[in-house]
This record gives C-alpha cells, sequence and structure tokens, in this order.
C-alpha cells in the first residue's frame, strides 16, 4: 500500500479545490464539484469563488441565487452553506439527523423543555403557511404562542428540524458580518419540488456512499474520521466497509488508512501551489479532522481561537502562513513567520487582485517586522 507524504495529500487537496489553479469551469460547476460552499457570513462564499474560479465576479453567484439554483441553508454540520438546488434536495434528508441531533442540544432544549419537536415543527410550517417570512416574524409568532419562551430560539430549532430556505438578497453580496434581515421559506416551496426521500435503508446508504464519492472528489485522498468531521454523520466506517472494492487504499504519513476514488489522479508533489487568499470559514481548511495539510497545529489556534471563529488566511506554497483582515478599505496582512521576498512579492500581487474584487483602497501589514522578507 502506498503511504504519502504531508506534501502529497496538500497538493491533492488544492487540486480538487482549484487552488493549484484557477479554473474555468462554471460557479455552479464549482459549487457542486465541492459539494456545498461554507456561507455562514454571505460574502465570504463570493471570496471563496473569486479564489478559484477565473474573472469571477459577484453578479454571477447573486444570479444563481436568484433563479434559485443555488441555495442557502443548514447542511454540512448544520451550519450554512450554499449548494446546488438539485444536491441540497437530495443531501438535506441524508444530513438531516446532524441537524435534529444539534437541536436536541442544551441550548434549544431549555427553552423548549415541554413541547414535542414535532408539533413545534409543524406549528411552525403552519405560520409560514407555505409561504415566506422573516427569521424575526417567526420567532415573534411563536414567541406569542409559547409565552416566557425565547421565540428566536425556537424559530431556530423549527429551521434546523426542518429544512428551510433563505431569501436570495440574504445571501447576496453585500455588507460584511451576518445580515439583520434573513427570510426563510419551505424548502419545496422554493424549489418548486418536494425533497428528496430515503424510504429503506438500503436507499439510505446508498445516498450515504454518493455522499463519500462526492467528498473524495473533492477533499480526498481521507480517512473516514476525516468525512465524518466533515459532514457530521457517523458511523460511515461501516458503509466505507462495503465500497472497499470500488475504492483505493493509501497509508497516511502517521501510518492511518486513507481511502480515493479509483480513478482519481495525485498531482506531482513537487508542483508549485501559488499564494491564494481564502475566506474566513473555507472549506480547505473544514474538510478534515486531521487538517495538517494545509495548517500546522500551533497555526491552527491561532485561526480557529474558538467561538466558532475561523479567520481568513492566505497561503504560501498550500499552506496558511497568515490571515488577512478588511478594516474601512485597508486589506491588512499578518504573516505568522517572515516571508521570503519572493512570496512577500507574490502575496501582495494577489492581496492587490483581491482588493479590486472586494472594492479596497489598500494593502497593508499589521506587523510590518514580520513581515521583512526573510
Amino acid at each position: 500500500m502506498t503511504t504519502l507524504s504531508l506534501r502529497a495529500l496538500n497538493r491533492a487537496l488544492m487540486d480538487r479545490q482549484f487552488l493549484l489553479g484557477r479554473t474555468d469551469r462554471t460557479p455552479l460547476e464549482v459549487i457542486g464539484r465541492l459539494v456545498a460552499l461554507q456561507a455562514q457570513e454571505p460574502n465570504w462564499a463570493y471570496v471563496g469563488l473569486w479564489s478559484r474560479i477565473h474573472a469571477f465576479t459577484q453578479p454571477e453567484l447573486t444570479a444563481l441565487l436568484e433563479d434559485r439554483q443555488v441555495v442557502r441553508s443548514g447542511l454540512l454540520r448544520s451550519t450554512q452553506h450554499l449548494a446546488a438546488a438539485d444536491d441540497f434536495r437530495r443531501l438535506r434528508p441524508l444530513l438531516q439527523p446532524v441537524l435534529d441531533r444539534t437541536a436536541g442540544s442544551p441550548h434549544f432544549t431549555r427553552n423548549s423543555t415541554g413541547l414535542d419537536a414535532a408539533s413545534l415543527v409543524a406549528e411552525g410550517l403552519g405560520l409560514l403557511a407555505g409561504g415566506t417570512l422573516s427569521r424575526k416574524e417567526l420567532a415573534r409568532r411563536l414567541a406569542e404562542r409559547h409565552p416566557g419562551r425565547d421565540g428566536r430560539i425556537l424559530a431556530g430549532e423549527v429551521e434546523l428540524r426542518t429544512p428551510l430556505v433563505h431569501g436570495a438578497a440574504t445571501g447576496a453580496w453585500g455588507s460584511w458580518g451576518n445580515r439583520s434581515a434573513v427570510s426563510v421559506t419551505p424548502a419545496e416551496v422554493w424549489l418548486g419540488q418536494p425533497m428528496a426521500t430515503a424510504a429503506t435503508a438500503t436507499a439510505a446508504k446508498d445516498s450515504a456512499k454518493e455522499l463519500i464519492r462526492r467528498y473524495l472528489a473533492a477533499f480526498g485522498p481521507a480517512g473516514v474520521k476525516d468525512v465524518q468531521a466533515w459532514c457530521g454523520l457517523t458511523r460511515l466506517g461501516e458503509v466505507v466497509a462495503e465500497m472497499r472494492a470500488e475504492l483505493r487504499r493509501y497509508s497516511g504519513p502517521d501510518g492511518r488508512d486513507l481511502i480515493d476514488l479509483a480513478d482519481a489522479q495525485l498531482p506531482d508533489p513537487e508542483t508549485l501551489a501559488p499564494v491564494r487568499l481564502l475566506p474566513a470559514f473555507d472549506n480547505a481548511l473544514l474538510g478534515h479532522a486531521d487538517r495538517t495539510r494545509v495548517i500546522s497545529n500551533e497555526d491552527r489556534k491561532r485561526v480557529m481561537p474558538g467561538q466558532a471563529q475561523v479567520r481568513p488566511t492566505f497561503l504560501v506554497d498550500g499552506c496558511v502562513h497568515g490571515t488577512w483582515s478588511l478594516d474601512t478599505g485597508t486589506l491588512w496582512l499578518t504573516p505568522f513567520r517572515p516571508l521570503r521576498a519572493t512570496d512577500r512579492a507574490a502575496l501582495e500581487q494577489e492581496a492587490d487582485r483581491l482588493l479590486q474584487f472586494v472594492g479596497g483602497r489598500v494593502v497593508s501589514y499589521s506587523d510590518p517586522v514580520a513581515a521583512q522578507p526573510s
């Protein structure tokens, strides 16, 4: 069994994420390849596509949202994602147990003690009446019906337990951060067709196999724990065991078993990886349990300091080398260690390109000393 180095895994990830070279594929094709695009704060998804697609512009994604070809809703790991409409229709039912698990956490159950979950969902859908409400209005109406309970938490539980899609304006390019006005619509109404169902255990397992194939195409080679960390599902080892005949096996640098699609090509580990600026919550950083192929454990603490934060980063030679931020028109670069002169020049070039995309004015370093060429 072939053993893959950390560098080989890095180059495979960079290649499959369109980070070794920008692609000419359409935004819809790229979102489909990534399965779903992390989108907790709407603007970051646009930056994620900019980093992967030649000449990408904001109106391209906004049009997909307005045409309902792409939807924004809770999906992987119970977090907000953009997904192709048909992928969402098929994947949300498979991932529903993950969202139900989140809805059963103390944050929600403390507020809904004594309420039946199915009845709460039915009540929420009844208030929506096959149409659209703002989150605030749904919360207000639920609070009216349940005095003494937090309507916002009740509305959040409804959104987790049944697929509600956010209006196109919620996911459109605009102000940074979370939007104060979020509208929700039952997914079947928004999509104009019913959600897919897995009528039998065999059908559910087949759906899980397809999800694993899609994951490997975008993040492989990887281990079972990596797949589970990415999607939130558990006990996928049993499913992978049934797929052994169609998968290629590798050994990781730490001796772990890794799997990949049998026909997936691995780039030469010596392939040059260009400097890239990634958005907050980027898929490339969140696709594995073991993220050392793209970020060291030491740097991970700086990028993911807790409280669900994943800061924007920049890659040098395929790995996280620092963070960046926007503040009143300035794009600030914060290297974690000194940059070589050639890497600094490449970083500044890429930052200038991003500056044009986000409408900033100047690129600067938050720590000029650390930014000095080594």
